[in-house]
């Protein structure tokens, strides 16, 4: 009787084959559809047409998560932005973020990050003509727990903007 011996990488790569593959923190327990941040509201709007108006807008950050400010403290991390789109008849003039807060991790207790946690509002200063008017965009972000962050998402934001 004859043993045939198969090189250790074969053997290793065909054991491999049965394995489900480890997944990454964000694709585990159903999170890959999870939302990090939900807009909450305003979902309509009713101003006085050609004034300015600060539309305050309202997204939740899910318990557990923090995200980057809009000017986070370090260059390499993605900052939180809101990319709106104005149709006709509506200027948007400037979007206003709060200040972040003040966080570190436990591993780096002396490095400063700048975060949002909870809820988050964001001013979006515009002024609208006369008329029913939808603006459109998304609030860019990185979410982090304590020891991961995830790739960065768009949340979808939709304000109907009537004015009178």
């Amino acid at each position: 009787m004859r043993l045939l011996m198969a090189p250790l990488a074969v053997v290793l790569a065909v054991a491999g084959l049965g394995a489900p593959a480890q997944k990454l923190p964000w694709q585990t327990s159903g999170s890959v559809h999870a939302p990090m941040v939900r807009f909450l509201y305003p979902q309509q709007v009713q101003v006085s047409a050609g004034k300015p108006y600060t539309v305050q807008m309202h997204f939740r950050i899910a318990s557990g998560l923090h995200i980057n400010s809009h000017t986070p403290l370090q260059k390499s991390l993605i900052g939180t932005t809101l990319n709106a789109s104005a149709p006709a008849g509506v200027k948007i003039t400037m979007v206003q973020f709060p200040a972040g807060a003040p966080y570190a991790l436990a591993a780096f207790p002396s490095e400063k990050l700048s975060v949002y946690t909870s809820e988050l509002v964001v001013g979006m200063h515009i002024v609208a003509q006369r008329g029913n008017h939808l603006i459109q965009g998304s609030l860019r972000y990185q979410a982090c727990d304590t020891n991961t962050c995830f790739p960065p998402r768009n949340v979808p934001v939709a304000v109907d903007v009537i004015a009178q």
